[in-house]
C-alpha cells in the first residue's frame, strides 16, 4: 500500500462558530474564545492517532481548554454513553453504531459524517506470506484476525467478504481494530482486515495490502455533541475544529472526505 501523509477557517466561519457557542450559554471566561474547561471525547479506536493530534492542536488554538479522550470500539462507547457516562462528544466508526445513541435520545442534534475509511489487509512488513487479496486469506497455512461483526470494522469486513464470496476462518475475533492490528504486529497472526488508517499509523512492522472489494465496504464516521454534555460550548467548538482545521490531520492519516 502506498503510504502518504498529506485549512484555516476564514473570518466568516469563525464568526459562525462564535455565534453557535454563544447561543448555548455563557461559558466561563478563560481564553480569547470564551471557552474553557475540559472537553471529554468518546471516539472510535481507529481515530486514536488523528484525534490525539487534533486534540493537541485544539488546546493550543484554544488556551484554557483541555481535551481528554476515551478510545475504544464504537459499540462499547455507545453503551457507556447510553448508560450515563459523562461525555461531550461521540465520534463513531459507523452510522449504525451512532443510531444506538441517537435513538436513545442522547444526541444533541443530528450527527454529521466527517470522514470515511476503507479496509486493507494488514500483513507483516515485507509481506512474507505473499498475500495479494481476500482469496489468499483462505489458505490453510495462514492465521487470521478479524474484528467481531458487531464492531464497525468487522461489519465492513463482512460486507467486503460477501461481495467477494469468500468465507474466512479467523483464529480470533477482536473488539476493536487496534486489537486486531496488534495481533499482526506481535506476530500472533499472519494477517488481519483493518482500516487503511490503522495500517498507515503502524508505520513500522506492518504493510497494508489494498483489495478491490473494500470499495464496496467504506465506513462513514459520524460525530455529534451529546445531549448531556457537561461542556457543551467546548464540545461544539471542538466539533467545528475537527471539521475545519482538523481535516488536514485526518487526510494525512489516510481518512477520506465524506
Amino acid at each position: 500500500m502506498t503510504r502518504s501523509r498529506s485549512c484555516a477557517v476564514g473570518v466568516a466561519a469563525a464568526a459562525v462558530l462564535f455565534v453557535a457557542v454563544g447561543a448555548c450559554g455563557s461559558p466561563t471566561r478563560g481564553s480569547s474564545s470564551g471557552i474553557t474547561g475540559t472537553v471529554n471525547v468518546f471516539a472510535a479506536a481507529s481515530l486514536t492517532e488523528a484525534f490525539t493530534q487534533i486534540g493537541r492542536d485544539f488546546e493550543v488554538a484554544t488556551p484554557g481548554v483541555k481535551v481528554t479522550f476515551n478510545f475504544a470500539g464504537s459499540p462499547a462507547l455507545a453503551t457507556q454513553i447510553n448508560e450515563g457516562a459523562p461525555a461531550d462528544i461521540f465520534a463513531a466508526a459507523s452510522p449504525a453504531t451512532m443510531r444506538t445513541v441517537t435513538e436513545a435520545g442522547n444526541a444533541d442534534g443530528t450527527p454529521v459524517i466527517f470522514v470515511r475509511n476503507q479496509l486493507v489487509i494488514a500483513v507483516a512488513e515485507g509481506n512474507p506470506k505473499g498475500i495479494t487479496g481476500l482469496r489468499d486469506l483462505t489458505r490453510p497455512d495462514l492465521q487470521l484476525a478479524l474484528c467481531a461483526e458487531q464492531v464497525p470494522c468487522g461489519a465492513a469486513a463482512k460486507k467486503a467478504l460477501d461481495v467477494a464470496k469468500v468465507t474466512l476462518k479467523p483464529v480470533t475475533l477482536e473488539q476493536d481494530v487496534k486489537a486486531a492490528l496488534s495481533k499482526v504486529k506481535l506476530g500472533e497472526v499472519d494477517a488481519a482486515i483493518v482500516y487503511r488508517t490503522d495500517a498507515m499509523a503502524a508505520t513500522a512492522g506492518v504493510d497494508g495490502i489494498e483489495f478491490p472489494e473494500s470499495a464496496g465496504a467504506i465506513n462513514d464516521y459520524p460525530i455529534v455533541v451529546l445531549k448531556s454534555a457537561p461542556n457543551r460550548a467546548g464540545a461544539q467548538a471542538f466539533l467545528a475544529y475537527v471539521r475545519s482545521q482538523g481535516r488536514a490531520v485526518l487526510t494525512a492519516a489516510g481518512f477520506k472526505a465524506p
